[in-house]
C-alpha cells in the first residue's frame, strides 16, 4: 500500500529564485519593525517587569530594521529601473512613510534602553538619527503627496487609510522629539529640539485630519474597502493617537525648557494645551477605535487574507496604548491605567499573529511581491 507523506513546505517554494527576493522587496516590511518597536515600548510601559522583554524586542527590531534597509537597498542597487517604478504605484508608494516611522520606535528604544544600559553616551547617537528620522518624515509628507498629484492615478472610491501613512510620518518624529529633549544637556539644543517637534506636529497632524474627513465621506459613500485592506481600518487610529501623545510629551517638557530661555508663561500655556488635547484626541480615538474593531468583526465574516498590511493592526493599538497609560499616569486615574494595560496585552496577541503569519509567508516566499513589476504603475 502507497504511503502520501506531506513534506513540510520548502523555504521561498513560491520564488522562482531566492535573488527574488530583492527584487520583489517593497517597503511594506518596515511597517513589521513599526508593530515590533512600539510592542517593545509598549510592555515595560505597562508591565515593569516585563523590560527585559521590551529590550529583546528592541534589539531583534534593530536587526530587522537593518536587514530591511540592506533588502531594499540591495534592490535599489541590483534592480534600478524596477524599484524606481514604486513612485508610481498608488498604495506602495505609501509605505515609504513606515521607514521613518520605523526608525523613530528605534531611536524611542534607544532613550528607554540604551540609556539605562550604556548611560548618556548614547544620547548624541539618538540625537543624530532623530535629525536623520526628522528629514526622511519631511520628504515622505511633501514628495509623496506631490507624486499623488502629479504622477499617480487615484480616485475617491479606490481610496483607503493607506493615504496617511507618508504624512503620519512627521507627527511620529515629534513624539521622539518629546523623549529626546530631557536628555540633551545644552538648553538650546532642548529649545531647538521642542519647537522643531512643534513645527513636526504642525506639518503632520492637520493633514492626516484632512485625510480622515475624505476617508469618512468615501466610506459613506462607497463602504468599505476590499478584504485585502481591512486593516487598514486601523490606520486611522495612528494620527489620532501621535497627535494626542505628542501633545502630552511636548507639553509635559515645555515649562522647564521655555523658562530656560526666558518664556516661562509660554511653557505653562503649553503644558495646558497638551493635556486637553491629549484627552480630547483621546476620546475621538476611542471612536475610531469602536469603529475598527466593528469593521473588523464585519470582514472576519468572509475571511481576511494575510498579507504584510496585516502590521496595520499593531502600531496605531500600540500608540493608542502609550497614550491611554500616559493619561493615567498625568491624571492618576486608574480607569486609564487599567485599559492602557488591557490594551498591550491586545496588542501582545495580535503581534504574536501577525508575526507568525509573516514568519511563514517569508519563509514560503509567498509576500515578497511588488505590484510594480507586474507592470501595474511606471
Amino acid at each position: 500500500m502507497s504511503r502520501i507523506i506531506d513534506y513540510p513546505c520548502k523555504p521561498l517554494s513560491h520564488l522562482p529564485h531566492p535573488r527574488e527576493v530583492i527584487r520583489q522587496f517593497t517597503p511594506n516590511w518596515f511597517a513589521a519593525t513599526m508593530g515590533t518597536g512600539i510592542l517593545s515600548l509598549a510592555l515595560p510601559a505597562a508591565y515593569p517587569a516585563l523590560y527585559g522583554l521590551g529590550e529583546a524586542l528592541w534589539l531583534l527590531n534593530i536587526g530587522l530594521f537593518v536587514l530591511f534597509s540592506v533588502l531594499y537597498a540591495a534592490r535599489w542597487w541590483l534592480f534600478f529601473d524596477e524599484a524606481r517604478r514604486v513612485f508610481g504605484h498608488s498604495t506602495v508608494s505609501m509605505f515609504f512613510g513606515t521607514i521613518p516611522m520605523g526608525l523613530a520606535t528605534l531611536i524611542n528604544g534607544l532613550l528607554v534602553f540604551g540609556v539605562a544600559r550604556w548611560g548618556e553616551a548614547v544620547v548624541p547617537l539618538a540625537q543624530a538619527l532623530w535629525w536623520l528620522d526628522v528629514a526622511m518624515a519631511l520628504a515622505c509628507g511633501v514628495l509623496i503627496p506631490f507624486m499623488m498629484f502629479t504622477r499617480q492615478e487615484h480616485s475617491i472610491d479606490q481610496m483607503t487609510a493607506v493615504w496617511l501613512l507618508p504624512v503620519v510620518a512627521a507627527e511620529v518624529a515629534a513624539v521622539s522629539g518629546g523623549q529626546l529633549a530631557p536628555h540633551l544637556a545644552d538648553v538650546h539644543g532642548q529649545f531647538s529640539v521642542l519647537i522643531t517637534s512643534y513645527v513636526l506636529w504642525a506639518f503632520s497632524v492637520p493633514v492626516a485630519f484632512g485625510i480622515l474627513t475624505i476617508l469618512m465621506l468615501r466610506m459613506a459613500l462607497h463602504k468599505l474597502p476590499h478584504a485585502n485592506m481591512a486593516a487598514s481600518s486601523w490606520l486611522a487610529l495612528g494620527p489620532i493617537s501621535t497627535g494626542a501623545l505628542g501633545m502630552m510629551l511636548l507639553g509635559g517638557e515645555a515649562p522647564e525648557i521655555f523658562a530656560a530661555v526666558g518664556l516661562p508663561g509660554a511653557g505653562d500655556v503649553a503644558a495646558g494645551i497638551g493635556l486637553i488635547a491629549g484627552i480630547t484626541l483621546w476620546g475621538f480615538g476611542l471612536w475610531w477605535l469602536l469603529l475598527a474593531v466593528l469593521i473588523t468583526l464585519r470582514y472576519l465574516r468572509s475571511g481576511i487574507p494575510f498579507n504584510l498590511g496585516w502590521w496595520g493592526f499593531t502600531f496605531p493599538l500600540g500608540v493608542y496604548a502609550l497614550t491611554t497609560l500616559k493619561l493615567g499616569a498625568v491624571l492618576n486615574l486608574t480607569f486609564f491605567t487599567n485599559a492602557g494595560c488591557l490594551l498591550v496585552v491586545a496588542l501582545a496577541g495580535m503581534w504574536l499573529i501577525v508575526m507568525n503569519r509573516t514568519l511563514r509567508g517569508a519563509y514560503r516566499g509567498e509576500l515578497f511581491v511588488s505590484p510594480c513589476i507586474a507592470g501595474a504603475c511606471t
